[in-house]
């Protein structure tokens, strides 16, 4: 019975690596995915941005933020 326990132990400790390492995985997949979206967002021009309600200077701010934000 005592080795039941363990393997309880052994499991609930491997958790927090796991999810540490989907964390890292999530924020990385999310940076690409934010660099890809400014990537098309530079590619639009004037009146694609009208069509998405979207200014000049709003374009200009969000293309001139780091990947990480």
């Amino acid at each position: 019975m005592d080795h039941l326990l363990d393997l309880a132990a052994t499991t609930s400790q491997s958790k927090p690596r796991f999810t540490s390492l989907r964390r890292l995985i999530r924020g990385f997949t999310d940076s690409l995915e934010r660099a890809r979206t400014r990537r098309l967002l530079a590619q639009l021009d004037g009146r694609q941005l009208s069509d998405l309600g979207i200014s000049q200077s709003d374009r200009v701010r969000e293309l001139d933020k780091p990947f990480w934000r």
